[in-house]
């Protein structure tokens, strides 16, 4: 590229805006071109900025998730996009993927890995990061989910929370059922706790002691 790769940076927060601009710094032949805090702002640079790559934040107001990924390409086809955000959620990082981005960065990251997404993105191709690579490489791991029918409660629960108590009763690590069930292991501790809250039960021995008096297979 006989040009400086041009950068639209869309995060809602100054002081990340300005560690992102110090991190492209230090690459050769970049230049951030503009910025956008919300929504409106940015399909507005889209519209009017010749740039190579959007470093978008999924979570900034105005912004409809994934959707924006494929406004933004209907826009502008050449746009490529490079998602950086807090979500973890392994059906989110294939969404937006599907949706069209050339690449996922996490917020918790490894910031080197801005360097190594930039260089991936720039030669046409994709960088996931490392820590939710998993939502690509494993798919078959979330597709056969527990359907949880079997699970028939005196205190009525949602499926998701059918879902929880069988896999906990097998001897499922947080992190486990994550994977399992396609959702960050942050998000499979909280269901947890609020089951727990729901049976007022204390720990994940109760939960499987329940599990068994139900009737349930515990591992």
């Amino acid at each position: 590229m006989n040009r400086p790769l041009a950068v639209i940076l869309a995060e809602d927060h100054a002081i990340v805006r300005e560690g992102l601009k110090m991190l492209l710094s230090t690459l050769d032949d970049v230049a951030v071109v503009g910025e956008a805090a919300d929504g409106e702002a940015l399909l507005g640079l889209v519209r009017e900025t010749r740039a190579d790559l959007l470093i978008l934040d999924l979570g900034m107001p105005g912004v409809a998730g994934i959707q924006l990924i494929s406004d933004i390409r209907s826009l502008a086809p050449r746009l490529r996009i490079l998602v950086l955000t807090a979500n973890v959620e392994p059906r989110t990082v294939r969404a937006a993927i599907e949706a069209g981005a050339s690449g996922y960065l996490t917020k918790d990251g490894d910031p080197a890995e801005l360097a190594d997404a930039v260089a991936a993105v720039r030669k046409g191709g994709t960088y996931i990061a490392r820590s939710v690579r998993f939502a690509l490489t494993e798919p078959a791991r979330t597709a056969r989910l527990p359907d949880g029918e079997q699970v028939v409660s005196p205190i009525p629960l949602t499926l998701r929370e059918r879902q929880i108590l069988l896999l906990v009763a097998q001897g499922q690590t947080a992190r486990m059922v994550a994977e399992r069930l396609g959702i960050s292991p942050l998000t499979a501790r909280k269901h947890r706790e609020n089951l727990m809250r729901k049976l007022n039960l204390h720990s994940a021995a109760e939960l499987t002691a329940y599990a068994v008096r139900l009737g349930l297979p515990a591992g």
